[in-house]
């Protein structure tokens, strides 16, 4: 699963923000995690929109103070891909509630080793899902990441999945909330590791100080 996530000022995400039509780019933070927020890309009335979002699709409020949390019945971080079509959880959501996630690299502990795993030379675009909720007289938004089988690549990382990371020509398809035909989006489900990835051991998500190696991963072709 995808846990820990971080935002840059870098160019890559700059880049990013440029090709994805949006005015502002998302505001750097570190160490985002599940039930925490982030900011997600959504399309709506005709136009596309950089807003907050709490990360678990399936929220509740707080018991005890302002604010939002996960629903602890469910763990609804990150949506497998092979669940899209076959939950009712999921697939409302996968026909007209797709979104994007930018984001600088993602974090995965394997033996108590923090790695930071990031593409190279470009920021990553995750594809998630999104909800919109009302609670009362206040609107929250939610989102999830969507996950693949993992990679051969990266089993060694993490062995039971890997984030599915968009690419240019994937963005205006995924986002289009009147595109409904997702057996048209099933490439993406089946396409694995789609890009080069860097990985390195970090002190913590929130330090990002290299401690030892970095490792590249490149995409295999045929």
């Amino acid at each position: 699963m995808c846990g820990r996530m971080n935002v840059s000022d870098s160019s890559f995400v700059k880049d990013l923000t440029r090709v994805l039509g949006m005015s502002v780019p998302p505001a750097a933070r570190s160490n985002i995690g599940p039930g925490s927020t982030a900011e997600i890309l959504i399309q709506k009335d005709g136009g596309r929109r950089l807003l907050e979002a709490v990360w678990s699709l399936l929220i509740e409020p707080k018991k005890d103070k302002p604010g939002f949390r996960p629903n602890p019945k469910w763990q609804t971080f990150n949506a497998k891909s092979t669940r899209l079509d076959s939950s009712r959880l999921w697939s409302s959501a996968y026909q007209s509630h797709r979104a994007i996630i930018p984001a600088s690299c993602f974090f995965e502990w394997k033996d108590k080793v923090c790695y930071a795993i990031e593409a190279v030379n470009s920021a990553i675009a995750f594809a998630g899902l999104y909800r919109h909720w009302q609670f009362g007289d206040e609107g929250v938004y939610s989102f999830s990441l969507i996950t693949l089988p993992t990679q051969a690549a990266f089993r060694h990382i993490h062995r039971k999945s890997y984030p599915l990371m968009l690419q240019p020509d994937d963005y205006d398809l995924w986002l289009d909330p009147d595109f409904d035909s997702v057996d048209a989006l099933q490439y993406l489900l089946n396409s694995g590791m789609r890009t080069d990835i860097l990985v390195s051991p970090v002190d913590s998500p929130k330090g990002m100080k290299t401690t030892g190696a970095g490792e590249l991963i490149r995409v295999k072709t045929t």
